[in-house]
């Protein structure tokens, strides 16, 4: 990975986005010897342009920004760093500083997705999911059908938080299915946005 930290007087600006989410945290600078340290220690360490220092982000908080990955840009003069943060990352108490509120949202399905996959490869004892994979598509078919039912049953019956509960186990049981055939959220996204285009 090669960066030109002399392009900009020794300083390259690094986005610092969650890993998880993908929201834009923060922005800040770094030197060669801060982005040194960022790998070394795994935490995102910056320059600071006012007081002339290395800081580590959350050395004083205890709110420290954990690297997952590192991307420079075509340039080579700007950093994308992918992060867990630890706790609310802007120093005023928000979760970004860009005071956006930091959550998974419907991203969450992606991670979903990720993990059940990752059943089906290794297939771990003791696990649901295996135990779905392993009675096979009839079974994992019949699960969808009786989440499907439950889940009018409750809209029909005018009960939120139990509509929502079978709602989530219907898109869980769904997700198997898919996987098991093969088929990925974004095949189905890609069918949902071709009819939108219509």
């Amino acid at each position: 990975m090669k960066i030109d930290f002399q392009k900009n007087g020794g300083l390259v600006p690094a986005v610092i986005q969650d890993a998880k989410t993908a929201k834009v945290l923060m922005l800040g600078y770094m030197n060669e010897e801060s982005f040194g340290k960022t790998k070394e220690t795994g935490r995102v360490t910056f320059f600071s342009r006012s007081r002339r220092q290395l800081w580590t982000k959350g050395e004083t908080s205890g709110n420290f920004l954990l690297v997952k990955e590192i991307l420079v840009d075509c340039d080579a003069d700007a950093l994308l760093i992918k992060a867990d943060p630890t706790g609310p990352v802007c120093h005023t108490g928000q979760d970004t500083c860009f005071n956006e509120l930091n959550r998974q949202g419907i991203s969450f399905l992606s991670s979903l997705e990720n993990l059940i996959q990752k059943r089906k490869e290794k297939m771990p004892e003791k696990s649901y999911t295996t135990e779905l994979f392993q009675h096979g598509i009839k079974r994992i078919a019949q699960k969808v059908g009786e989440e499907a039912n439950e889940t009018v049953i409750e809209a029909v019956a005018g009960d939120a938080e139990r509509l929502m509960e079978e709602a989530a186990d219907l898109l869980y049981h769904l997700i198997v299915l898919l996987t098991d055939k093969g088929i990925s959220l974004k095949d189905i996204t890609e069918v949902l946005e071709k009819r939108h285009k219509v």
